[in-house]
C-alpha cells in the first residue's frame, strides 16, 4: 500500500519553526531563574508588563495609578510562602504574578507605580522588598512598618493625620512573641512605636482623609506583630474599599471587600500613603 507523503515547503518550515521557538521562549520566561532569581509571570508576559507600566506611567495621580495597576491583578489566586529564603537557606529574588499574599500583593503593585518598563520593575521591587536593595532574609521586610522605615523615600506613614485625635500609639518589639521566642528565627527583635486608628475610631471624618492608593494594614494587639493583614485603599464613588490578597476560604484570591465592613470586628488600622513621585 503506498502511504501519501507530504512535502513541507521551506517557507512554512520556517513559520512552524518559528511557532515552536516562540512558544519555548514563552514557556521559559513564565517560570524561569534569572540571575539568582525566580520569575513567575503566569499569564502575563513580559510585553505585557511592558504595556500596563508605560500606560501607568502617564497617570500623574499616583493614588489613581495604584488603582489602575492594583486593579489588574483582581481575581489573582492567593497562595502564601512564595518567597524563597531563610536563615539557613540563601534568600533568592522571587516574582510570583501567578499567585500572591497580602504583602507580596504590595511589593508589586508598589514597584510597578515606580517603574515604566520590566526591567525596572524588577530593579524596584529589590528596592521595596530589601533594605538598600540587596537580597538577603535579613535584609527583607518582615513588617509591614517596614515600609516606613526602610522605604522613606516612597512611603510615609499617615495614620497620625489620618487618625486624628482618635489615633493611639503602641510600643512594639516586632518579632519577639509573648513567651519570649522568635516569629522569624534569624531577625533581630525590633522596638518600634506603632501608630494605630482603633476600629470605633474610624467615623466619617476618618474615611474622609482616605486615600485611593492609601497602603493599610489591620492592627494586632498580639505581642510582636504590628498588623495581622495588608491591602489598598480604592474609593468607588462614596464607598471606599479594602483590596487585597484574601486568604478566606471563600475568596483566596484578590478581592475588593467594604472596608467598613471588613474593620469592624478588628483593632484598628495603620496607613501608609505613597509619596508623589
Amino acid at each position: 500500500m503506498n502511504v501519501p507523503m507530504f512535502i513541507i515547503s521551506p517557507v512554512v518550515f520556517l513559520f512552524l519553526l518559528s511557532i515552536s521557538i516562540n512558544i519555548a521562549i514563552n514557556d521559559f520566561s513564565s517560570a524561569s531563574d534569572n540571575k539568582g532569581g525566580i520569575f513567575i509571570l503566569g499569564s502575563w508576559t513580559e510585553k505585557g508588563l511592558n504595556s500596563i507600566m508605560k500606560q501607568s506611567s502617564k497617570i500623574q495621580d499616583v493614588g489613581q495609578r495604584i488603582d489602575f495597576l492594583s486593579g489588574k491583578f483582581l481575581n489573582t489566586k492567593y497562595e502564601e510562602s512564595t518567597l524563597v529564603g531563610d536563615v539557613n537557606h540563601p534568600e533568592e529574588l522571587v516574582i510570583n504574578l501567578e499567585g500572591m499574599d497580602c504583602f507580596t500583593y504590595m511589593d508589586y503593585v508598589e514597584a510597578m507605580q515606580l517603574s515604566d518598563s520590566y526591567p525596572m520593575f524588577v530593579n524596584n521591587i529589590r528596592r521595596i522588598r530589601y533594605q538598600s536593595g540587596e537580597v538577603d532574609f535579613i535584609k527583607r521586610n518582615h513588617f509591614f512598618t517596614d515600609w516606613a522605615v526602610y522605604n522613606s523615600d516612597n512611603i510615609v506613614d499617615v495614620t497620625k493625620e489620618a487618625g486624628g485625635q482618635g489615633t493611639r500609639t503602641v510600643k512594639k518589639l516586632l518579632n519577639k512573641k509573648e513567651d519570649g521566642t522568635l516569629y522569624l528565627p534569624g531577625i533581630p527583635v525590633r522596638e518600634r512605636y506603632v501608630n494605630y486608628i482603633p476600629s470605633e475610631s474610624i467615623d466619617e471624618k476618618v474615611i474622609e482623609r482616605l486615600k485611593t492608593g492609601d497602603y493599610v494594614g489591620i492592627y494586632t494587639d498580639k505581642d510582636g506583630l504590628d498588623v495581622s493583614h495588608t491591602g489598598i485603599l480604592v474609593r468607588k464613588g462614596d464607598e471606599i474599599y479594602l483590596r487585597h490578597a484574601s486568604s478566606r476560604k471563600n475568596n483566596r484570591r484578590v478581592v475588593d471587600e467594604d472596608l467598613l465592613a471588613y474593620i469592624f470586628d478588628k483593632p484598628g488600622l495603620v496607613v501608609l500613603r505613597p509619596k508623589v513621585n
